[in-house]
């Protein structure tokens, strides 16, 4: 699989979710500009020492991104999917995109491919969970449908 963040804000959110691709061999894809410097030292720290291992794209500009994505089987995780998570059909190839902080997806993405969007549900007082969560939440969810064990 692969993770892919739509211009991503917070460079705390991109540091973990860049573990989290180490941490299960896992390529990382940003589309769109992100709003932080990749040589940021808090997006360094979150990933610690791990960033010479990471398998990351960079696709900067935005349509791009989006020719690349229609090209590949794919999720978009927004909070407005009405489908869960649980219900996407996971494959090798299946990217797995995350919008930023605080815009998520844009709009006319989620209404052209309403098929292709789902949400990790929520029952709190709470507008949406932290990017990094709902990163390690879908990715891992995935791989257990796969059967992806330890080695």
């Amino acid at each position: 699989m692969i993770v892919a963040l739509f211009k991503p804000e917070i460079p705390h959110n991109t540091g973990n979710i860049a573990r989290l691709c180490v941490a299960t061999n896992t390529p990382l894809i940003i589309g769109g500009k992100p709003s932080f410097s990749l040589d940021d030292s808090h997006l360094k720290r979150a990933g610690l020492d791990y960033w010479q291992y990471l398998n990351l794209t960079l696709i900067p500009l935005e349509e791009d991104f989006w020719e690349w994505l229609k090209k590949r089987p794919f999720a978009l995780l927004s909070k407005k999917g009405e489908k869960l998570y649980t219900w996407i059909p996971y494959s090798e190839h299946t990217v797995l995109v995350f919008g930023s902080e605080t815009t998520g997806l844009p709009e006319r993405i989620l209404k052209e491919y309403t098929q292709h969007t789902y949400r990790v549900p929520m029952w709190g007082n709470v507008r949406s969970l932290n990017l990094s969560t709902s990163a390690g939440i879908v990715l891992y969810e995935g791989y257990r449908q796969l059967g992806f064990t330890q080695p």
